[in-house]
């Protein structure tokens, strides 16, 4: 029997799609590309955007068209906040909640099993209506394992802040985390497969404790003394929650790479307070100030920092717009991920006065976009010449090799098998 995976998203959904491919194998299905004709198949969707909505819809669709005797299984955000509406989209037979994830296996084979025979009836028959998973139950664990290099290992999900933009409070529960034992066992089976680098993932990662009474800190220190791991990088982190402790302690000479993804969402502080962040542009800055001055200096390389921005909030004047602008240009990071601001139904940004125009908001993209370009070429023309370690991924199509050094410069060299998925000292 053969199963299709199609994960839209980010990274966490990546690798809880993964761990559900590893369960499916052990149960003796095969696992084929999505665009192939299968029979069943799992799509494990996102919500972040109203684009992604679509692109979900139209994924199914295109997978019903593709084979419309096999049954489809939907999961993810989502699946969360519109199950009835995705349940409605033809072909698919089971939409599993939240609270349902470490059951995704179990029912997809149990469905597969009930289509195959004449008894099955209904195709909405499995539809469960399961409430999300409440504060201290512990969330589903997962990691990649598509990658030869790199594994995306999930320690926290859900979140507490209720941005006032943001649903994924709604569709992915309540803040809650692994324990430190289960994230450090699901790392050394990540290293008995060869893999070199971790990437810490979750929704708010830096909140882990927040249900079994540990710290973040806690964490990375007993990941850190995993044989096998390498390397190791936060996915994403927000900027009160990267304490001068976690800084310092990565600074001392540990597994964990100059390399930061910090959200901002808006330079300054009138956006932040309306749409309910945690900090100030000025104690955002400090905070990057602080990392650099404890993680560079002479023979070390520069740190890469990664910085979300939306474009088009809710109240967005273009002197506000230019304020974001202007403290991007002071602050300096090696890269921002741009989004234009996508209006989602139930939260209170999409109510308030002072929505800004389609247009607009893509505008204003696009100068973020070109600023980012400017900033990021300027980074990578600052570390020319240094010294730095480079993990080597597989081949290109182009018949090079590329890999990233520690903090995530792409370089590439020619094709070389025996340097796959190693780790070799280089001048950037």
């Amino acid at each position: 029997m053969k199963i299709a995976l199609l994960t839209l998203g980010c990274k966490l959904n990546y690798a809880e799609s993964s761990t559900y491919e590893r369960g499916f194998v052990a149960a003796g299905l095969e696992p084929v590309p999505w665009r192939e004709k299968a029979d069943i198949y799992l799509v494990n969707t996102c919500t972040v955007t109203e684009t992604a909505n679509r692109k979900c819809r139209s994924a199914i669709r295109k997978l019903h068209r593709l084979n419309p005797a096999a049954p489809i299984v939907v999961t993810g955000c989502y699946a969360e906040l519109k199950a009835d509406e995705v349940a409605a989209i033809d072909g698919v037979a089971r939409v599993f909640r939240a609270g349902e994830k470490a059951e995704v296996v179990r029912g997809t084979l149990t469905l597969l099993g009930a289509y195959a025979s004449p008894g099955w009836l209904s195709p909405k028959a499995g539809l469960s209506h399961s409430p999300l998973p409440a504060v201290g139950e512990q969330p589903f664990c997962a990691y990649s394992s598509g990658e030869r290099t790199r594994s995306f290992l999930k320690v926290q999900d859900g979140c507490d802040n209720f941005c006032h933009y943001c649903t994924v409070p709604y569709a992915r529960g309540r803040s809650r985390n692994i324990p430190i034992c289960e994230a450090v066992k699901m790392a050394r089976e990540i290293a008995a497969k060869g893999i070199k680098e971790i990437v810490l993932t979750g929704v708010n990662t830096g909140d882990f404790g927040r249900t079994t009474g540990e710290s973040f800190l806690d964490l990375l220190k007993a990941l850190n003394d995993v044989d096998g791991i390498e390397r190791y990088r936060i996915s994403s982190i927000e900027p009160n929650l990267l304490t001068e402790e976690i800084v310092d302690w990565i600074a001392s000479g540990t597994k964990f790479q100059p390399h930061f993804h910090i959200p901002l969402q808006a330079g300054c502080d009138e956006l932040l307070a309306a749409m309910g962040r945690k900090y100030t542009t000025a104690q955002f800055a400090d905070k990057i100030s602080y990392i650099r001055k404890a993680m560079e200096g002479p023979g070390k390389l520069p740190v890469f920092f990664g910085i979300d921005v939306m474009a088009g909030l809710p109240g967005e004047t273009p002197e506000l717009f230019e304020k974001t602008v202007r403290f991007l240009e002071d602050l300096r990071p090696a890269f921002i991920h741009v989004f234009p601001y996508s209006k989602r139904p139930g939260t209170p940004a999409a109510v308030m006065p002072g929505q800004v125009p389609e247009s607009e908001k893509a505008a204003r993209a696009a100068r973020l976009e070109e600023l980012c370009s400017l900033l990021h070429e300027e980074f990578a023309a600052g570390c020319k010449g240094l010294p730095a370690t480079v993990l080597w991924e597989s081949r290109e199509k182009d018949g090079t090799m590329g890999g990233y050094t520690g903090n995530y410069i792409r370089l590439t060299r020619p094709y070389d098998p025996a340097k796959v998925n190693t780790l070799e000292e280089v001048l950037i």
